[in-house]
């Protein structure tokens, strides 16, 4: 997996403008952000760790993928979905990776078009897709295409994360979150990421 190209500019930034993430970006010194190349596996991979653990969720890919073969369009939605299911996807995400399939297989979602979009464009478009909602389409744009500033605010780690790290284990609403988040930008992305190191030492992969 390639790292973003801004990773290093946005380290050094975030060090000096947040001391909590000074002292992350220090403690995991020589670990980044690792993109993943191939849109149709990375949604595929965020549908299936939906609502279910890191752990749990590289488990049910590593079966689907030993079930499949090669994570494709074609493969996907064309596979028996009672196979999907033995692999440990429950019935709407057998229907919700199918439909990705179906779109990807019939070009009625454009990948190459998506690096020269606005991240709020991006996010439309993947909303018009079963199972994709605003958590999993951010995902894919910090983890696909790299894109530095996404602040996921629905997503558990990084409001678990923020909690611990600024406000004594308590719960922040979102606006308290934004606020704090303020000072990361341009790099949320990054941020994010180093939040959920603060949690979970093994980077997290969609």
């Amino acid at each position: 997996m390639t790292v973003p190209k801004y990773w290093r500019r946005a380290t050094r930034e975030l060090a000096e403008r947040d001391a909590v993430l000074a002292d992350l970006i220090e403690h995991h010194r020589g670990f980044a952000l690792g993109l993943r190349g191939d849109a149709f596996q990375t949604l595929t991979r965020a549908i299936v760790g939906q609502q279910i653990s890191v752990k749990a969720a590289q488990s049910v890919w590593d079966r689907l993928v030993a079930t499949v073969g090669v994570i494709a369009p074609e493969k996907l939605a064309r596979s028996d979905p009672a196979a999907l299911r033995s692999a440990g996807l429950s019935g709407r995400k057998v229907e919700y990776v199918q439909d990705l399939a179906r779109h990807f297989r019939d070009s009625t979602v454009d990948p190459a078009a998506w690096p020269g979009l606005p991240d709020e464009v991006v996010i439309e478009q993947l909303l018009g897709v079963r199972g994709i909602g605003r958590w999993t389409a951010e995902m894919f744009l910090i983890f696909n295409l790299g894109r530095p500033d996404v602040l996921p605010l629905s997503d558990l780690g990084l409001q678990r994360a923020m909690a611990v790290s600024y406000n004594r284990g308590r719960a922040l609403s979102e606006r308290r979150m934004r606020m704090i988040a303020r000072a990361w930008a341009p790099w949320r992305s990054v941020a994010t990421w180093y939040m959920w190191r603060s949690l979970d030492p093994v980077p997290v992969e969609y």
